[in-house]
């Protein structure tokens, strides 16, 4: 009989064990892919990372498409596996938007809606008008919509409560905050009625948070990403705007860019990106799945 030293047995059980776990590991955890669901922080709700936004100029670069044309669009990007769809009260797309989905079954789907938080408006009455606007029984997210001041959470309170009894009337079902400019920014980490934060992001800050809420003016990309972090680690799902500086990126290079610093750099869970044509849609996945890579 053969005498193996301990050395040899070592060695055979080591490429063993090795064998082993490649056999029984999970083949899809070695590609993940822009059409993946994912889940949005503690708040539950699973979304595909990559969302159509339909706000390019508030809405008017999609609505100017026509009906019919936006809906080839909203279901081009459906059969390509996009299911998180994005519109907003103050965009010029909800009612297209919501035309467009109305034949798709709605549990297929996570529809985001944003509000204006005027002051003086019932937020039941203006809940149930959106609702109507896109054709739907409820809201898988609303956020409060364009939060730019340092005292935005005192300001929306009538708001938040709002939200809060809709959710238990299960006409919204998560919700949270777009915020613009880092005063806004800054008081996000921390605050409990939050479940989602819309954060812009990119790679060199255009379009993104500064000291005021200015578009022209390059945003403080290292801080904002501190927030990112920080608002994750804290359970909220973090969803992110302006992959294309809000239309300036002309360079497909500076597209990848933004795409891979948002989730390599930054860690977000999702993005929204608005699209005008099937061509635009197709390289956003592609960025959005070489970026995961």
């Amino acid at each position: 009989m053969s005498q193996f030293t301990r050395r040899e047995f070592l060695k055979t059980s080591l490429v063993a064990g090795t064998l082993a776990s490649v056999a029984t590991a999970p083949l899809h955890a070695a590609r993940r892919t822009a059409t993946d669901v994912v889940t949005l922080g503690k708040s539950g709700l699973q979304v595909t990372r990559l969302a159509f936004g339909t706000g390019s100029n508030n809405g008017h670069i999609q609505a100017a498409l026509g009906q019919q044309e936006f809906t080839r669009l909203i279901h081009y990007a459906y059969d390509r596996g996009i299911r998180f769809f994005e519109t907003a009260e103050a965009y010029a797309t909800p009612a297209m938007l919501g035309e467009a989905l109305k034949s798709k079954p709605r549990d297929s789907y996570k529809l985001m809606n944003k509000v204006t938080t005027d002051p003086g408006v019932n937020p039941h009455t203006r809940f149930d008008e959106m609702r109507r606007v896109s054709q739907t029984d409820y809201f898988d997210i609303m956020l409060l919509h364009w939060q730019h001041t340092p005292n935005w959470v005192a300001e929306t309170t009538r708001w938040q409560d709002g939200i809060l009894e809709a959710q238990q009337k299960k006409t919204i079902r998560t919700r949270g905050a777009s915020v613009h400019g880092l005063p806004a920014l800054r008081q996000v980490p921390g605050n409990k009625w939050l479940e989602i934060a819309m954060i812009r992001m990119n790679h060199n800050g255009t379009v993104m948070d500064g000291p005021i809420p200015d578009d022209n003016n390059l945003g403080i990309v290292p801080e904002v990403v501190a927030h990112v972090k920080q608002v994750k680690q804290e359970g909220m799902g973090v969803v992110s705007m302006k992959l294309v500086g809000d239309g300036r990126f002309t360079r497909h290079e500076d597209r990848q860019a933004a795409m891979r610093f948002a989730f390599q750099n930054a860690g977000v869970d999702c993005v929204t990106v608005g699209f005008k044509n099937t061509q635009e849609i197709d390289e956003a996945i592609d960025n959005l799945n070489l970026a995961l890579a």
